[in-house]
């Protein structure tokens, strides 16, 4: 029986983005009115030539970021076919502000950064013209193999790397994974070089491969997960409406609790951002990511040629072949040690930025910058750098009419 869903739809603004941002296609975004470029801010140094990584610390981390994203399994279909997506950045085009240089010398010595996108593309275009959906940096020590995930809020009002500000997932449309984390660097001292993305297709062939996922539903889940589900999969004269088959095109999930979720389901999950707030969505999207981490730390080689085999096509990295292959030490050993959210909830606000519509706002970017250097590096005097103080005093600038 086919089934008709209307995609859902937002409810009147009140305080959360993900409660003012409605879709009227799922991978369908309504244009950013960009303004125009605002004080100059502080100059942009640029990155010098990083030193050459010790082959052990790069399997560590390597193999870290891998299992969180199950994309370790790429190994095989690269081994095979080498046809995994790889971009080429040159070191001197990735901007680290200076003191931040310093610092990886000192309290940041010993750790890796990495940038995770996931991207509202279900094929294709995974370099640029398309949002970043999710935003994460997964931080690894590479001496314990901890690792900490931070998810960006995809609506945060930021400087977008080019002196104009807007919502930071437009970085990523603008200009692809480059200009994502050159905003990354320059608004959060941070020193990412290297970055992951994969669309919907590559997270959902994924976890079908391997078997789906342990998620625990709530009631109030259920609605939104299968009316994702049918706007994936179904069809559409007008872009609001959809219709799919149950059983057939996707299969509904009618009951809550812990249950095995597949592919398109999990995506789905994701995806939810009408039950709590975006807070609660990336908590969602961190949660699927650690299933497939344990999933991924207990596959056998079968499955994991088998996730190749679908997913190598679905994937963009600035990881080079070499550093890949270098995957095949025990990364069962790493471990998820804790995850958050940027702003940090108590340090962070919401509002209508004029045309630039519902934005999370950092209350104050340098407080929020300090706090994320205590939490990922255990640096708890962390004093941000003179680009930060400066693109926190812009924001502050742009948004202090408009916040709640």
């Amino acid at each position: 029986m086919a089934t008709t869903s209307k995609k859902p739809v937002k409810k009147k603004p009140v305080r959360h983005e993900a409660e003012n941002t409605a879709r009227k296609k799922p991978v369908r975004y309504e244009e950013d009115a960009y303004a125009p470029k605002k004080k100059k801010a502080p100059a942009k140094p640029v990155k010098k030539k990083k030193k050459k990584k010790s082959p052990f610390k790069i399997v560590l981390f390597i193999a870290e970021v891998f299992v969180l994203l199950a994309m370790v399994v790429v190994l095989y279909g690269v081994i095979k076919t080498e046809k995994v997506g790889k971009v080429e950045i040159p070191e001197e085009e990735i901007v680290i502000n200076k003191a931040v240089e310093e610092k990886s010398e000192t309290t940041m010595k010993g750790y890796r950064n990495i940038a995770l996108f996931g991207v509202d593309s279900t094929t294709g275009a995974l370099d640029k013209n398309t949002r970043s959906d999710t935003i994460m940096i997964a931080s690894i020590n590479q001496d314990t193999g901890e690792c900490r995930l931070v998810s960006v809020y995809r609506d945060t009002y930021l400087n977008l790397s080019n002196d104009t500000y807007n919502k930071c997932n437009s970085a990523y449309a603008k200009g692809g994974p480059k200009m994502a984390m050159n905003m990354l660097n320059m608004n959060l001292d941070m020193n990412i070089t290297d970055f992951v993305t994969v669309g919907f297709a590559g997270l959902r062939d994924t976890i079908d491969a391997m078997g789906g996922v342990e998620i625990d539903v709530t009631e109030a889940e259920i609605s939104h997960l299968n009316n994702y589900q049918i706007s994936m999969v179904g069809k559409t004269t007008d872009g609001v409406n959809y219709t799919a088959n149950a059983g057939v095109d996707y299969t509904p999930v009618t009951t809550p609790g812990r249950q095995t979720l597949n592919g398109l389901q999990a995506t789905a999950y994701c995806r939810i951002r009408h039950v709590g707030n975006d807070f609660q969505r990336t908590q969602r999207q961190r949660t699927v990511l650690l299933a497939i981490a344990e999933k991924a730390k207990k596959a056998s080689p079968i499955t994991l040629n088998e996730i190749a085999d679908k997913v190598f096509n679905e994937i963009y990295t600035s990881l080079d072949l070499d550093e890949i292959l270098e995957l095949l030490a025990d990364v069962s050993k790493y471990e998820v040690v804790d995850q958050a959210g940027f702003p940090e909830m108590d340090r962070l606000t919401t509002g209508n930025i004029g045309a630039k519509g519902s934005c999370v706002v950092p209350k104050d970017l340098t407080e929020n910058v300090a706090w994320l250097h205590g939490f990922l590096f255990q640096d708890y005097d962390y004093v941000p750098s003179d680009e930060v103080k400066g693109y926190s005093e812009i924001i502050k600038s742009d948004t202090g009419k408009y916040v709640n």
